[in-house]
C-alpha cells in the first residue's frame, strides 16, 4: 500500500508542477506580447468621436512604428529601433510631450515639414483645403444634441468621419489657427471631434516627437456605453462595435 501511496503522491506533485509551469509560461508569453506586440487601451474621452467612442477598448500594435522607451514603458534606450514612420491618417497612441505619463490617441494629420492650418473650420495641408463632404448628423446618446458629420479625405486617400459641433462659430480657436510648420522628426496630431479635442493645435500638446509614439490603433475588441442598468448594474454593451477595425 505504501508503494501505491508514494506513486500517487509523486503523480500529484508532478501534476501540480505541470500546472505551475503552464501558468508561468502563460505569464511570460502575455508579458512578451504586451511589451513587444500589442497592448490594450480604453477610450476615456470623446475627442476621437465618432471613430472611437468613450468606453471602446482596443488593441494597439506596438510593432507598427518600431520600439522606443515609450513603447516599453521604461527608459531602456534613446531613439527608436526598427522604426517605421507613421502614415498620414493613422490613428495612433502617443505619450504627451510635456507629460509622458499620459497616453493620448489622435489621428496623424501632419508629417515632418508639412504646413497645417485650420481656416473657417476647413483643414488645410500645405496650403490646400482638405475636402469636407457633409454626411448627416450624429447623436451618441439619446439626450445629446445632433452634431454635424463630415467626410474628410487626406492627400494620400485616407477618408474618415470628422465631427463639427460648432459649424457656425467661425471665430473659434479650433476652427481658425495659425499656420503650423511641423518640425523634422515630429508629427501634427488632431482629434476627429474637431471642436472637442486637445491636440497639436493646443500649446499644451504641440508637435509630437516620433520617439513618443506608442503604437497604431488596430482593432476594437470590446465597447460599452457610459451608463448601464441601475437595477442590475449591467453595462450598455455595444455589440456592433466588437472586432471593428480602427480606420
Amino acid at each position: 500500500m505504501s508503494v501505491d501511496v508514494d506513486k500517487s503522491k509523486a503523480h500529484a506533485d508532478e501534476s501540480w508542477w505541470d500546472i505551475i509551469k503552464i501558468v508561468v509560461y502563460a505569464i511570460i508569453l502575455a508579458f512578451f506580447v504586451r511589451i513587444f506586440i500589442i497592448q490594450p487601451f480604453n477610450i476615456p474621452s470623446g475627442s476621437m468621436q465618432k471613430t472611437l467612442l468613450i468606453g471602446d477598448y482596443l488593441f494597439v500594435s506596438k510593432f507598427s512604428y518600431g520600439y522606443s522607451k515609450h513603447t516599453f514603458g521604461f527608459d531602456l534606450f534613446e531613439g527608436r529601433l526598427f522604426g517605421s514612420s507613421p502614415k498620414r491618417g493613422d490613428v495612433a497612441v502617443f505619450k504627451l510631450p510635456r507629460d509622458t505619463s499620459q497616453d493620448y490617441i489622435k489621428r496623424v494629420i501632419g508629417l515632418p515639414g508639412d504646413k497645417i492650418q485650420m481656416i473657417g473650420g476647413i483643414l488645410h495641408i500645405n496650403g490646400k483645403p482638405i475636402p469636407k463632404k457633409p454626411t448627416g448628423k450624429w447623436v451618441e446618446n439619446i439626450n445629446d444634441r445632433p452634431v454635424l458629420m463630415f467626410q474628410e479625405t487626406l492627400p494620400n486617400g485616407v477618408s474618415y468621419t470628422a465631427l463639427d459641433a460648432n459649424p457656425h462659430n467661425s471665430r473659434s480657436f479650433t476652427d481658425n489657427t495659425e499656420e503650423y510648420i511641423v518640425p523634422k522628426g515630429h508629427y501634427f496630431m488632431m482629434g476627429d471631434n474637431r471642436d472637442n479635442s486637445s491636440d497639436s493645435r493646443d500649446p499644451d500638446v504641440t508637435f509630437v516627437p516620433f520617439e513618443n509614439f506608442v503604437g497604431k490603433a488596430q482593432l476594437i475588441f470590446f465597447s460599452k456605453g457610459e451608463s448601464g442598468d441601475p437595477e442590475t448594474g449591467l453595462f450598455n454593451v455595444r455589440w456592433s462595435r466588437f472586432f471593428s477595425l480602427v480606420r
